[in-house]
């Protein structure tokens, strides 16, 4: 088994660093963001409600002297999305990291504008939209990196590009590991398109095993259920500690011998719990020819390109 040498003591100041996290008001994201103002960072909560992410903003800016700020974004509305990325470039010449974390699970079938099931839509589509629209940004700081948040749960999964509105059937767990199969197959297909155009940008992944997240909390019991609300309220007494699950994504961001195409979670039996190291993706995950054609579809449902 791998042992884990890394640990948030070990990062120097991130004065001068400027961090955007998506789904930053509560849970994992907020224990991120958390780390990196505590580090000195400049951060950006990006978030969906404005008024959960301004009490986050004041809370987070009692633990260290990195600017906090919030930005207004619904990744389930790519118009949001690119108005989020505007306002964002207005004020901003470059971004160091970009967190992928915000996610949706297990609710009810619900579709975006575009038709596509609203867990893919939001936890996938809409992040690949943000980042293209944010790599302009990203590709102007010296050592950029795109840290996309998967599950566990991508294993196992299965993606069908030809049913991604799930009108044949719909499992509101099943299209959660879907989706996040999305965000490792969309993580691991930009790392190898960035270093075939040689740039600095790192697209690296990451899991949190099983947290004590308000997603991990409340998204199984949306779904409905006898199981579903079993899988909650376990989820909140034996999960580990939420800061502990934000740690695999802090290293995939801050980690010193972090490469490209690295994918980080909990060191434990089953990913599930511990400190953070490398894991291996899924078989399904690292397919490439299946990560070339999510990556063409998504460019056709955005309409974007990265440049």
């Amino acid at each position: 088994m791998a042992r884990s040498t890394w640990n948030l003591e070990s990062v120097a100041s991130l004065e001068g660093t400027t961090a955007l996290v998506t789904g930053a008001n509560s849970g994992l994201g907020f224990e991120t963001a958390k780390a990196l103002v505590v580090k000195g960072a400049s951060v950006t909560l990006a978030c969906r409600t404005t008024s959960k992410a301004e009490a986050a903003a004041a809370a987070l800016r009692f633990f260290g002297s990195g600017p906090v700020s919030v930005l207004t974004v619904d990744l389930s509305n790519l118009e949001s999305v690119a108005s989020a990325a505007a306002t964002f470039a207005s004020s901003h010449d470059r971004l160091d990291l970009l967190i992928n974390n915000a996610g949706i699970m297990g609710v009810p079938l619900s579709r975006t504008p575009e038709g596509v099931e609203l867990q893919l839509g939001t936890n996938h589509v809409g992040h690949f939209a943000l980042t293209a629209r944010l790599f302009p940004l990203l590709s102007e700081a010296p050592a950029a990196r795109v840290v996309t948040v998967s599950s566990n749960l991508h294993k196992g999964a299965n993606l069908d590009l030809t049913d991604t509105a799930s009108e044949r059937s719909y499992s509101g767990q099943k299209a959660y590991g879907r989706s996040k199969l999305a965000n490792l197959l969309f993580a691991l297909e930009l790392n190898r398109r960035l270093r075939a155009a040689g740039s600095p940008v790192l697209s690296v992944a990451a899991h949190p095993g099983w947290s004590r997240s308000q997603l991990a909390a409340n998204g199984p019991g949306s779904a409905g259920g006898p199981m579903s609300a079993i899988f909650s309220t376990l989820a909140t007494k034996l999960g580990q500690k939420t800061a502990t699950g934000a740690l695999p994504s802090l290293y995939a961001a801050l980690g010193a011998d972090i490469v490209g195409g690295d994918y980080v979670g909990p060191v434990g039996p089953l990913e599930l719990f511990g400190a953070p190291v490398k894991v291996t993706p899924s078989a399904t995950a690292s397919n490439e020819a299946l990560a070339a054609a999510l990556w063409d579809w998504t460019e056709a449902v955005t309409g974007l390109t990265l440049p």
